[in-house]
Protein backbone atom coordinates (compact mmCIF):
# COMPACT_ATOMS: atom_id res chain seq x y z
CA UNK A 1 0.00 0.00 0.00
CA UNK A 2 1.17 3.20 -1.14
CA UNK A 3 0.52 6.74 0.84
CA UNK A 4 -0.44 9.19 -1.00
CA UNK A 5 2.16 12.75 -1.42
CA UNK A 6 2.02 16.11 -2.06
CA UNK A 7 3.67 18.82 -3.87
CA UNK A 8 7.15 19.86 -5.63
CA UNK A 9 10.07 21.92 -5.76
CA UNK A 10 13.67 23.34 -4.71
CA UNK A 11 16.84 24.02 -5.50
CA UNK A 12 19.75 22.02 -5.76
CA UNK A 13 22.47 21.74 -3.30
CA UNK A 14 26.20 20.33 -4.14
CA UNK A 15 27.65 19.73 -0.29
CA UNK A 16 29.25 18.32 2.51
CA UNK A 17 27.45 14.97 3.97
CA UNK A 18 26.89 11.47 2.07
CA UNK A 19 26.50 10.77 -1.22
CA UNK A 20 25.25 7.46 -0.42
CA UNK A 21 24.40 5.13 -2.95
CA UNK A 22 25.54 2.34 -0.56
CA UNK A 23 28.96 1.55 -2.00
CA UNK A 24 31.94 1.62 -0.67
CA UNK A 25 33.07 5.11 -2.42
CA UNK A 26 34.22 8.50 -1.49
CA UNK A 27 33.46 11.98 -3.00
CA UNK A 28 34.05 15.33 -2.16
CA UNK A 29 31.40 17.74 -3.54
CA UNK A 30 31.65 21.51 -4.26
CA UNK A 31 28.58 23.60 -3.22
CA UNK A 32 27.29 26.81 -4.74
CA UNK A 33 27.17 29.93 -3.33
CA UNK A 34 23.80 30.16 -0.75
CA UNK A 35 23.34 32.61 2.02
CA UNK A 36 23.91 30.94 5.37
CA UNK A 37 22.85 32.13 8.66
CA UNK A 38 25.13 31.91 11.51
CA UNK A 39 24.85 28.45 12.59
CA UNK A 40 24.97 26.91 9.27
CA UNK A 41 27.96 27.52 7.00
CA UNK A 42 26.73 24.63 4.95
CA UNK A 43 25.81 22.13 6.74
CA UNK A 44 28.62 21.14 8.38
CA UNK A 45 28.55 16.96 8.77
CA UNK A 46 26.78 18.36 5.92
CA UNK A 47 26.82 15.62 3.23
CA UNK A 48 27.50 12.49 5.78
CA UNK A 49 27.89 10.02 3.75
CA UNK A 50 31.06 8.50 4.79
CA UNK A 51 34.34 10.09 4.98
CA UNK A 52 36.51 10.02 1.73
CA UNK A 53 38.97 7.72 3.88
CA UNK A 54 37.71 5.78 7.24
CA UNK A 55 40.62 5.13 9.43
CA UNK A 56 41.36 4.04 12.45
CA UNK A 57 44.73 5.27 13.05
CA UNK A 58 44.02 6.98 16.21
CA UNK A 59 42.61 4.05 17.45
CA UNK A 60 45.11 4.86 20.49
CA UNK A 61 43.17 8.00 21.47
CA UNK A 62 46.09 10.46 21.72
CA UNK A 63 43.48 13.68 22.40
CA UNK A 64 43.35 15.58 25.02
CA UNK A 65 41.11 14.33 27.65
CA UNK A 66 37.71 15.23 26.83
CA UNK A 67 36.13 17.66 30.27
CA UNK A 68 32.78 19.30 30.39
CA UNK A 69 33.00 22.75 30.06
CA UNK A 70 33.32 24.52 33.27
CA UNK A 71 29.77 25.58 34.71
CA UNK A 72 26.23 24.38 34.90
CA UNK A 73 24.64 24.05 32.14
CA UNK A 74 21.27 26.52 31.25
CA UNK A 75 18.87 26.64 29.03
CA UNK A 76 20.21 28.12 25.75
CA UNK A 77 19.95 31.69 24.97
CA UNK A 78 17.82 33.16 22.13
CA UNK A 79 19.69 32.83 18.61
CA UNK A 80 22.54 35.91 18.20
CA UNK A 81 23.05 36.93 15.16
CA UNK A 82 26.29 36.52 13.25
CA UNK A 83 27.56 37.10 9.73
CA UNK A 84 28.48 33.83 7.56
CA UNK A 85 30.38 32.98 4.92
CA UNK A 86 27.78 33.65 1.73
CA UNK A 87 28.83 30.27 0.31
CA UNK A 88 28.77 26.46 1.62
CA UNK A 89 32.04 24.42 1.66
CA UNK A 90 33.06 21.52 0.70
CA UNK A 91 30.98 18.44 1.90
CA UNK A 92 32.74 14.88 2.06
CA UNK A 93 30.36 12.53 0.88
CA UNK A 94 30.09 8.66 0.20
CA UNK A 95 30.83 5.52 1.43
CA UNK A 96 34.22 4.62 2.26
CA UNK A 97 35.67 1.09 3.30
CA UNK A 98 34.41 -0.05 6.78
CA UNK A 99 37.12 0.71 9.34
CA UNK A 100 38.02 -2.16 11.71
CA UNK A 101 36.89 -1.35 15.22
CA UNK A 102 39.78 -1.25 17.63
CA UNK A 103 39.52 -1.71 21.49
CA UNK A 104 41.11 0.76 23.40
CA UNK A 105 41.94 1.52 27.47
CA UNK A 106 42.62 4.77 26.42
CA UNK A 107 39.71 7.05 26.49
CA UNK A 108 39.67 10.37 28.35
CA UNK A 109 38.48 9.98 31.79
CA UNK A 110 34.59 9.59 32.13
CA UNK A 111 32.39 12.36 32.51
CA UNK A 112 28.90 13.18 33.17
CA UNK A 113 28.78 14.09 29.58
CA UNK A 114 30.49 10.85 28.65
CA UNK A 115 30.33 8.53 31.49
CA UNK A 116 27.89 6.02 29.27
CA UNK A 117 30.98 5.21 26.87
CA UNK A 118 33.74 3.83 28.70
CA UNK A 119 35.26 1.66 26.79
CA UNK A 120 35.10 2.35 23.65
CA UNK A 121 35.77 0.63 20.79
CA UNK A 122 37.00 2.92 18.18
CA UNK A 123 38.88 6.26 18.59
CA UNK A 124 39.92 8.53 15.81
CA UNK A 125 41.11 12.12 15.66
CA UNK A 126 41.50 11.97 11.77
CA UNK A 127 39.06 15.08 10.07
CA UNK A 128 37.49 11.89 7.74
CA UNK A 129 37.79 8.95 10.50
CA UNK A 130 34.66 6.52 10.67
CA UNK A 131 33.31 3.26 11.83
CA UNK A 132 31.16 1.22 10.72
CA UNK A 133 28.86 -0.60 13.43
CA UNK A 134 26.22 -2.70 11.71
CA UNK A 135 23.78 -0.59 9.08
CA UNK A 136 25.06 2.69 10.48
CA UNK A 137 28.19 4.59 9.84
CA UNK A 138 29.91 7.10 12.96
CA UNK A 139 31.55 9.83 11.38
CA UNK A 140 33.96 12.19 13.08
CA UNK A 141 33.27 14.78 9.72
CA UNK A 142 35.31 17.75 10.62
CA UNK A 143 34.67 18.65 7.19
CA UNK A 144 35.23 22.63 7.09
CA UNK A 145 38.05 22.61 10.10
CA UNK A 146 41.22 22.90 7.88
CA UNK A 147 40.92 26.72 7.49
CA UNK A 148 40.83 26.93 11.62
CA UNK A 149 42.61 25.88 14.57
CA UNK A 150 40.24 22.86 15.73
CA UNK A 151 40.90 19.58 17.21
CA UNK A 152 38.18 16.65 17.69
CA UNK A 153 38.86 13.44 19.13
CA UNK A 154 35.59 10.68 18.48
CA UNK A 155 35.21 8.26 20.84
CA UNK A 156 32.36 5.40 20.01
CA UNK A 157 31.25 2.59 22.30
CA UNK A 158 28.48 1.74 19.35
CA UNK A 159 26.53 3.91 16.53
CA UNK A 160 24.11 5.10 19.33
CA UNK A 161 26.69 5.08 22.03
CA UNK A 162 29.41 7.54 21.52
CA UNK A 163 31.01 10.86 21.93
CA UNK A 164 33.39 13.58 20.81
CA UNK A 165 35.38 15.68 22.62
CA UNK A 166 35.94 18.89 20.39
CA UNK A 167 38.02 22.46 21.05
CA UNK A 168 37.58 25.31 18.86
CA UNK A 169 36.49 29.07 18.55
CA UNK A 170 35.08 31.66 16.74
CA UNK A 171 37.99 34.58 16.29
CA UNK A 172 36.95 35.16 13.02
CA UNK A 173 33.63 36.08 13.73
CA UNK A 174 32.45 34.13 10.52
CA UNK A 175 30.08 31.82 12.50
CA UNK A 176 31.22 28.87 9.79
CA UNK A 177 30.13 25.67 11.25
CA UNK A 178 33.63 23.15 11.41
CA UNK A 179 32.05 19.91 11.96
CA UNK A 180 29.60 17.91 11.84
CA UNK A 181 30.51 14.55 13.99
CA UNK A 182 27.26 12.33 13.74
CA UNK A 183 25.73 9.01 13.23
CA UNK A 184 23.78 7.91 10.15
CA UNK A 185 22.06 5.47 8.46
CA UNK A 186 22.57 5.38 3.85
CA UNK A 187 19.47 4.64 1.88
CA UNK A 188 19.05 3.31 -1.39
CA UNK A 189 16.89 5.67 -2.54
CA UNK A 190 13.38 4.83 -1.76
CA UNK A 191 10.18 6.50 -2.90
CA UNK A 192 9.24 8.84 0.55
CA UNK A 193 5.71 7.81 -0.81
CA UNK A 194 6.18 3.88 -0.46
CA UNK A 195 7.39 4.44 3.01
CA UNK A 196 4.13 3.71 6.03
CA UNK A 197 7.08 5.24 8.77
CA UNK A 198 10.20 7.00 9.19
CA UNK A 199 11.01 7.81 12.65
CA UNK A 200 14.09 8.00 14.73
CA UNK A 201 15.21 8.53 18.22
CA UNK A 202 17.85 9.93 20.18
CA UNK A 203 19.41 11.69 23.06
CA UNK A 204 22.32 13.82 23.58
CA UNK A 205 24.07 15.55 25.99
CA UNK A 206 25.62 18.76 25.12
CA UNK A 207 28.09 21.59 27.20
CA UNK A 208 25.89 24.87 26.41
CA UNK A 209 29.15 26.63 25.69
CA UNK A 210 30.24 28.20 22.48
CA UNK A 211 27.99 28.07 18.91
CA UNK A 212 26.34 24.78 17.72
CA UNK A 213 23.23 23.03 17.61
CA UNK A 214 22.37 19.73 17.69
CA UNK A 215 20.01 18.13 14.46
CA UNK A 216 19.16 15.92 12.32
CA UNK A 217 20.71 16.45 8.88
CA UNK A 218 18.68 14.67 5.92
CA UNK A 219 19.31 14.49 2.25
CA UNK A 220 16.33 13.72 -0.32
CA UNK A 221 16.78 13.07 -3.75
CA UNK A 222 20.55 12.41 -3.54
CA UNK A 223 22.91 13.04 -0.87
CA UNK A 224 24.92 16.02 -1.34
CA UNK A 225 24.06 16.00 -5.18
CA UNK A 226 22.87 18.10 -7.72
CA UNK A 227 19.67 18.06 -7.57
CA UNK A 228 19.06 17.27 -3.96
CA UNK A 229 17.38 18.81 -0.95
CA UNK A 230 19.24 18.70 2.50
CA UNK A 231 16.21 19.16 5.34
CA UNK A 232 17.61 19.45 8.67
CA UNK A 233 15.31 19.13 12.20
CA UNK A 234 17.46 21.24 14.83
CA UNK A 235 16.51 19.83 18.32
CA UNK A 236 18.98 22.06 20.90
CA UNK A 237 19.84 25.49 19.44
CA UNK A 238 22.60 26.89 21.39
CA UNK A 239 23.39 30.61 19.68
CA UNK A 240 23.32 29.90 16.17
CA UNK A 241 21.14 30.81 12.80
CA UNK A 242 19.98 29.10 10.39
CA UNK A 243 20.61 29.91 6.34
CA UNK A 244 17.77 31.42 4.54
CA UNK A 245 14.52 33.54 6.06
CA UNK A 246 11.82 32.18 8.24
CA UNK A 247 8.67 30.67 6.57
CA UNK A 248 6.52 30.53 9.49
CA UNK A 249 5.73 27.76 11.97
CA UNK A 250 4.32 24.83 12.31
CA UNK A 251 3.08 22.23 14.88
CA UNK A 252 4.57 18.19 14.36
CA UNK A 253 4.74 15.49 16.84
CA UNK A 254 3.55 18.13 19.97
CA UNK A 255 6.30 20.26 19.25
CA UNK A 256 6.75 23.37 17.06
CA UNK A 257 8.82 24.57 14.71
CA UNK A 258 10.02 27.40 12.91
CA UNK A 259 10.70 26.42 9.40
CA UNK A 260 13.73 28.46 7.31
CA UNK A 261 14.39 27.87 3.99
CA UNK A 262 17.30 28.81 1.31
CA UNK A 263 17.26 27.38 -1.90
CA UNK A 264 17.55 23.26 -1.52
CA UNK A 265 17.70 23.96 1.83
CA UNK A 266 15.33 23.74 4.77
CA UNK A 267 15.30 23.67 8.59
CA UNK A 268 13.06 23.31 11.14
CA UNK A 269 14.09 24.54 14.18
CA UNK A 270 12.82 23.45 17.79
CA UNK A 271 10.90 26.81 19.82
CA UNK A 272 11.69 24.87 23.11
CA UNK A 273 15.43 22.10 23.58
CA UNK A 274 14.61 19.02 23.49
CA UNK A 275 17.53 16.40 24.18
CA UNK A 276 16.01 13.35 23.34
CA UNK A 277 12.60 11.73 21.88
CA UNK A 278 11.24 10.34 19.19
CA UNK A 279 10.74 12.41 16.11
CA UNK A 280 8.21 11.70 13.35
CA UNK A 281 10.51 12.35 10.32
CA UNK A 282 7.59 11.30 7.67
CA UNK A 283 5.20 13.69 8.96
CA UNK A 284 7.82 16.40 8.48
CA UNK A 285 8.48 15.20 4.79
CA UNK A 286 4.99 15.15 4.25
CA UNK A 287 4.03 18.33 5.23
CA UNK A 288 7.42 20.17 3.63
CA UNK A 289 5.89 18.18 0.54
CA UNK A 290 2.69 20.17 1.10
CA UNK A 291 3.91 23.37 0.93
CA UNK A 292 5.56 22.35 -2.08
CA UNK A 293 9.56 22.74 -1.31
CA UNK A 294 9.85 19.35 -2.40
CA UNK A 295 8.31 17.21 -4.86
CA UNK A 296 5.77 14.71 -4.24
CA UNK A 297 8.27 11.93 -6.04
CA UNK A 298 11.05 12.64 -3.13
CA UNK A 299 13.42 10.15 -2.84
CA UNK A 300 15.32 9.05 0.75
CA UNK A 301 19.43 8.84 0.56
CA UNK A 302 20.30 9.41 4.18
CA UNK A 303 19.38 10.49 7.74
CA UNK A 304 22.41 11.58 10.06
CA UNK A 305 22.08 12.97 14.03
CA UNK A 306 24.91 14.99 15.64
CA UNK A 307 26.02 18.52 16.58
CA UNK A 308 27.16 21.03 14.16
CA UNK A 309 29.65 22.63 15.90
CA UNK A 310 31.23 26.60 15.08
CA UNK A 311 33.00 27.33 18.57
CA UNK A 312 33.70 25.82 21.85
CA UNK A 313 34.50 29.24 23.40
CA UNK A 314 38.38 27.71 22.96
CA UNK A 315 38.51 25.14 25.48
CA UNK A 316 37.55 21.20 25.13
CA UNK A 317 34.00 20.52 25.40
CA UNK A 318 32.35 16.79 25.06
CA UNK A 319 29.29 16.38 23.35
CA UNK A 320 27.99 12.69 23.78
CA UNK A 321 25.09 11.11 22.60
CA UNK A 322 23.63 8.05 23.76
CA UNK A 323 20.82 6.72 21.91
CA UNK A 324 20.29 6.60 18.39
CA UNK A 325 17.86 4.77 16.02
CA UNK A 326 15.94 4.94 13.09
CA UNK A 327 12.70 2.76 11.97
CA UNK A 328 11.53 2.50 8.37
CA UNK A 329 9.05 0.41 6.64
Amino acid sequence: MHRSSLNSGRDPVLSRRASVIITAVAVAVLVPATAYGVSHLSSGHRGTGHPLVASADDASGTAAPGQPASGSPSPAPAATTATRPARKPVRRISHPPAATPSATSSAPPASPASAACTHPQFVTSDPAGGWADGQYFVYNNMWNASKYPVSQTLYACSYSNWYVVATMNNDTGDGAVKTYPNAHEDFSEPAISSLHTISSTFSEQSPHVGIYEDAYDIWLNGVASSGSTEVMVWTENFHQVPSGSAEGSVTLGGRTYTAWRAGSYIALVATANFSSGTVNLLQIFDWIMSKGWIPASSTLGQIDYGAEIVSTGGSPATFSFSDFSISTG
